[in-house]
Parts: C-alpha cells; structure tokens; sequence
C-alpha cells in the first residue's frame, strides 16, 4: 500500500502526516495532523518521527503547541 493511500492509524479516515518511528505500540504509527496535534495537546507527543508529506507539518505543531522541555528527533532514512 502506497504511502498515499494509507490512513491515520488512529481516527481510519485522515491522511498521516507522520510516522512514529518508536511506537509503544506498532498498531498506530502513522498519524493526521489532527490525531497528531491530539497527542502533542494530550502531553503525549511523537518522539522519534518522520515527516511524510516531505514539509515539517508535525515539527510545526510541536513549536506550537508542546510546553515540554524534551529533545525529539526527526529520523532521516
């Protein structure tokens, strides 16, 4: 299934914005922005990630809306 196609682990019906390249639970690794600014605001936000839609969407949220003093890394390959 092409990356294009495939859905928010979460919600089933928005498209992801990113990977969580660590995931607590590998059922939901790939997230919408919506479902993904959920988790920032929750105080539960992606650690290691990737970016899909090759523009820094979720990094983006995070400067907005993460109050936590974390280290969060974007992987590359």
């Amino acid at each position: 299934m092409g990356a294009h196609r495939r859905k928010c682990d979460w919600c089933g019906s928005g498209t992801p914005i990113v990977r969580d390249m660590d995931p607590v639970n590998p059922t939901y690794q790939y997230w919408c922005e919506e479902c993904a600014r959920a988790l920032i605001i929750k105080g539960d936000p992606i650690e290691t990630y990737r970016e899909l839609e090759g523009e820094p969407i979720y990094g983006r949220l995070l400067d907005e809306h993460c109050t936590l003093k974390r280290f969060y890394s974007f992987a590359t390959a």
